[in-house]
């Protein structure tokens, strides 16, 4: 029988020195919860996974996301969904942090490929 997990946010850190980055509440084990933050100005490089669906709530500030060939904003209030073998790469061009929820499903630690690529570059690689 599993266990109840009760797990406050303050007892977990962000990835990027406790600042910012993603924020792990749940690891497993068959999803993954928690909260990302990207600061004015900083990204999340391009990744995309193989077997696993990620969704993004937004809940302050605004972030670009760029997904395959489209460019989209995210704000308060909206969710995206991002299906398995579709990269994508974050970036924050606003002027407060973004803060957003994110689930990833199903738990798998070694299911995320990153990818060589920024705006700018050609277009992002197809790995359908």
């Amino acid at each position: 029988m599993e266990t109840l997990l009760k797990v406050h946010e303050s007892e977990e850190k962000y990835r990027f020195d406790n600042i910012s980055g993603p924020k792990y509440l749940l690891r497993g084990p068959r999803s993954d919860f928690g909260i990302v933050v990207l600061m004015p100005g900083e990204d999340f490089p391009t990744h995309y996974h193989r077997q696993i669906e990620e969704n993004f709530f937004t809940l302050e500030g605004e972030a670009e996301i760029y997904i395959k060939d489209q460019h989209l904003l995210l704000r308060p209030g909206e969710l995206l969904h991002i299906p398995p073998l579709h990269p994508h790469y974050l970036i924050n061009r606003g002027d407060i942090p973004w803060k957003a929820i994110f689930v990833k499903a199903p738990y798998d630690t070694k299911d995320k490929v990153n990818l060589n690529w920024v705006p700018g570059d050609s277009s992002m690689p197809d790995v359908s």
